[in-house]
C-alpha cells in the first residue's frame, strides 16, 4: 500500500529566472488516503518521494480523470480549474515530513498549518528561513525584490500606482486561507502558518506568527509568537505577548493553557498550563523570583517561574506595597463572552 505525508497541487509565481516566490495550494492534502497516492503515481510515474512536478494542461486533464476515478471530487475539480491557468502550476509531493528544502514544499507546509489539519510543532519547519525568499507583496502580487524597480517604474507608466504592502519572507494568511469560524480585524497582522482555532477573535492589535496559533476559541488582542500555542477558551489582553522561541525563548515550547487570561501589557516566558491569570502589565520570565502566597495570603516559599511552569489553577500578581511577584490559587477562570466568538 502506497502511503504519502502530504501533498498540494498549486499554482504561484516565480521569478524571471524561474525561481519560486511563493506557492498558494487551494486545497493540499495531509496523509492522503491510498486511493488518491495511487491516483498520483498513475498520472505522474515513479516512486513516491519527495518532489515537485510541473505539470501541462494535457498533465492535468489526465490528473483530473485519475482523481474523479478515486472518488477524490475536490482535487479533480481543482485540476480541472488549473488546466485552464496561465501561470505555472505545480503538483508537490512529501513522501517524508523532512525539513523544507525549496520554496514549493515550505508553502505547502506553511498552509496545511493554516488550513488546520496539522497542529504547530506537528511538522518540520526547520531551516525555514534559509529556504523562503525576501518578497515584495504588492497589489499586483509577489515579486522579486530585484524586479520591483521595473515593476513600479512600468506601473507608472501605464498610468497606474503600485502598491508595496510588505517586504517580507511571508506573506498575509488571508491572501491564501480564509479559515472558516474566525474574525481577524488586521489580515497584515497574521502570517502564513498561523492556525486558528474555530471561534477565534484577533483584534486589530492582535498579532500571530507563522507555527503558532490558538485551539478556539480565543480572543486575541495580543502577540502570539512563534511556536506558541494557545488552549481553548483563553484571552490575551491588549498590548500582552508570549516569548516565541525566536524571540529568547530558546528551545522551551511556550504554550497557554485552556482557560486563561493574560492581562494587557502582560507577557508570559513560561508555559501556562489551564485557567491561570497573569495580572496586566506582568511579564514573568524563567528566572522571576515568585512568592508562593497559600490561602490566607502568607508567603510559603520563593522559586524561580521556571519551576510552576504547566502548572494549572495560578494567578501571577505583582504586590503593590512591595513589587514582589507572587503566585497563589486562581480562584476563577476566565470566561469568554460566546456571543462574540461565533463567527459561523
Amino acid at each position: 500500500m502506497s502511503t504519502l505525508f502530504a501533498a498540494g497541487l498549486g499554482i504561484g509565481t516565480q521569478n524571471r529566472h524561474g525561481e519560486w516566490l511563493e506557492v498558494h495550494y487551494a486545497a493540499p492534502l495531509f496523509r492522503p488516503s491510498p486511493a488518491v497516492v495511487d491516483a498520483l503515481l498513475e498520472t505522474l510515474g515513479g516512486d513516491i518521494d519527495n518532489r515537485i512536478a510541473t505539470l501541462d494542461a494535457r498533465t492535468l486533464e489526465a490528473l483530473e480523470q485519475a482523481f474523479d476515478n478515486a472518488g477524490a471530487d475536490q482535487q479533480a475539480r481543482l485540476a480541472a480549474r488549473l488546466s485552464r491557468a496561465r501561470q505555472p502550476v505545480i503538483m508537490t509531493l512529501l513522501a517524508d515530513d523532512l525539513a523544507p528544502a525549496t520554496v514549493p514544499e515550505a508553502y505547502l507546509k506553511l498552509q496545511l498549518l493554516s488550513h488546520r489539519l496539522a497542529r504547530p510543532h506537528d511538522l518540520d519547519l526547520s531551516g525555514i528561513f534559509a529556504v523562503l525568499p525576501n518578497v515584495a507583496w504588492t497589489s499586483r502580487g509577489a515579486i522579486d525584490l530585484d524586479e520591483l524597480p521595473d515593476a513600479i517604474l512600468d506601473a507608472r507608466l501605464q498610468g497606474k500606482h503600485l502598491e508595496v504592502h510588505a517586504v517580507d519572507k511571508f506573506p498575509r494568511m488571508l491572501n491564501y486561507v480564509a479559515p472558516d469560524g474566525v474574525r481577524v480585524g488586521d489580515a497584515a497582522r497574521i502570517r502564513l502558518g498561523a492556525y486558528l482555532g474555530t471561534g477565534t477573535t484577533v483584534m486589530q492589535e492582535g498579532f500571530v506568527n507563522f507555527n503558532a496559533g490558538t485551539e478556539g476559541p480565543s480572543m486575541v488582542e495580543g502577540r502570539i509568537s512563534a511556536g506558541v500555542f494557545v488552549g481553548r477558551g483563553s484571552d490575551l489582553g491588549g498590548g500582552s505577548s508570549t516569548m516565541g522561541t525566536l524571540s529568547g525563548g530558546n528551545n522551551v515550547v511556550i504554550g497557554i493553557g485552556q482557560e486563561c487570561l493574560i492581562g494587557a501589557n502582560a507577557g508570559v516566558g513560561i508555559p501556562l498550563g489551564d485557567r491561570c491569570t497573569i495580572e496586566a502589565g506582568l511579564y514573568i520570565t524563567a528566572g522571576s523570583v515568585v512568592s508562593l502566597i497559600d490561602a490566607s495570603g502568607q508567603p510559603v516559599r520563593s522559586v524561580k517561574a521556571r519551576e510552576l511552569a504547566g502548572q494549572s489553577g495560578l494567578q501571577f500578581r505583582r504586590n503593590s506595597q512591595t513589587g514582589a511577584i507572587e503566585a497563589r490559587a486562581n480562584r476563577s477562570a476566565v470566561e469568554l463572552n460566546a456571543a462574540l466568538h461565533d463567527h459561523n
